[in-house]
């Protein structure tokens, strides 16, 4: 390395609820008069979940296009009144997809389904309430939850403090250790990343009639939401 230079790679993930970007490590040239360090650390935050973004939906049975639109229209309908009716506000539902489609699991069908899907955002505490108004309004293809938090960016800001805390201390442990100093940091770069957890679907029982006595909603337990960073840094060494 010719010069120095005093380089911040600084990622942080705003909105979405899961960001990795790996940035390249630089190439540096080591002489006797340019001594180097590097470091590379994690930092990992867990906090239980503010927010349930549920995901639920239907699909009908296989008939003929229009009768499969005019089940799924009266389906859709009933879903949504019931999801209102357990007092999810109009601006937490919305629309996933939706569409109409010949039914391909038997050769040479001409029968048609249609399918829809919706998000929608409750607390933790109610969102095995919110799923159970759901499927006895026939969502039967409907479960799936995404745990998170309001404030996403705070949380990858807490897991890369962290992260950056570590590093520093970790290359003042390696100087100590290597008999010299540690001088300026040169080079910074950071990774941000949101574990991806299995969402299984669950599919409502069959096509039977409702119970006499309809049974409790499922026993859910929210995840906690975890971010985590990783920070390589090069330190000059004296």
């Amino acid at each position: 390395m010719t010069h120095r230079a005093f380089a911040v790679s600084l990622l942080l993930a705003a909105s979405l609820p899961a960001l990795a970007q790996q940035a390249a490590q630089p190439q540096f040239t080591i002489t006797p008069a340019n001594r180097t360090l590097s470091v590379t650390a994690t930092g990992s935050v867990s906090v239980e979940p503010e927010v349930a973004v549920l995901h639920i939906g239907f699909e009908t049975q296989p008939t003929d296009a229009k009768s499969a639109y005019a089940d799924g229209a009266q389906t859709s309908n009933a879903i949504l009144a019931a999801v209102r009716q357990a007092g999810v506000a109009e601006s937490d539902i919305h629309s996933e997809s939706q569409y109409l489609s010949r039914d391909y699991t038997i050769p040479k069908s001409h029968k048609f389904k249609l399918t829809q899907q919706w998000t929608v955002k409750t607390t933790p505490a109610r969102v095995a309430e919110v799923l159970d108004a759901a499927v006895t309004a026939g969502a039967n293809s409907s479960g799936a939850i995404d745990w998170t938090v309001r404030d996403e960016t705070a949380l990858s800001t807490q897991a890369l403090d962290q992260a950056t805390a570590r590093a520093r201390d970790n290359a003042a442990v390696l100087a100590k250790g290597m008999g010299v100093r540690l001088g300026v940091l040169l080079f910074t770069s950071n990774q941000l990343s949101a574990p991806n957890f299995p969402r299984p679907m669950m599919r409502a029982l069959a096509m039977a009639g409702p119970p006499e006595v309809a049974p409790p909603p499922l026993a859910i337990e929210p995840q906690k939401v975890t971010r985590e960073a990783s920070v390589y840094a090069i330190y000059a060494i004296e």
